[in-house]
């Protein structure tokens, strides 16, 4: 997990209301619920192939993000795991709920800094991730101590089916 404050935050974070449904001429803005793959990429430090969030469908600063993740049998781990029987490794797995939780701090308040993975706790695994399933994760914030630490809790589920769960804990480092 890391994620980061995008270069311009108030840009991002802040979508007008479609002028049909604002009766008045004030400006009223809302923060958005989803994000796209390129809007990702401002938050987000990571790069292909290590960037594991293709989508988030509905977020809430500081608290939750759900996020989807679309697994292809082209991404590069599955020529070596398995052949043959390819299967998503649980640590990427992991890796896309952490992601996710990167997301949860990108817009919090008083968070400055790179958010990095710094430990998981009580994770485990129900049932593979193979190629063309889509992973929906949604990982919601526990704690946050001196809005330097923190744990949270996530899940990972495929066609409503759980395949992970676990706490992950986050550093916030500048």
């Amino acid at each position: 997990m890391s994620a980061r404050a995008p270069a311009s935050a108030e840009a991002i974070a802040a979508t007008p209301i479609d002028a049909a449904d604002n009766t008045d001429d004030t400006a009223a803005v809302v923060t958005p619920k989803t994000y796209t793959l390129e809007e990702l990429q401002q938050f987000l430090p990571h790069r292909y192939p290590f960037a594991l969030v293709d989508r988030i469908i509905d977020y809430v600063p500081g608290e939750r993000a759900v996020g989807l993740k679309n697994v292809t049998f082209n991404e590069p781990h599955f020529q070596g795991h398995f052949p043959g029987r390819p299967i998503m490794p649980g640590v990427l797995i992991v890796e896309a709920m952490a992601q996710v939780g990167g997301i949860v701090l990108s817009q919090m308040p008083g968070v400055n800094g790179l958010c990095v993975f710094a430990g998981i706790d009580k994770v485990k695994f129900r049932r593979p991730v193979v190629p063309g399933d889509q992973l929906l994760i949604t990982t919601e914030l526990i704690t946050v101590k001196r809005l330097r630490f923190g744990k949270m809790k996530s899940r990972a589920e495929v066609d409503g089916q759980l395949v992970c769960e676990g706490n992950l804990m986050f550093s916030i480092v500048d």
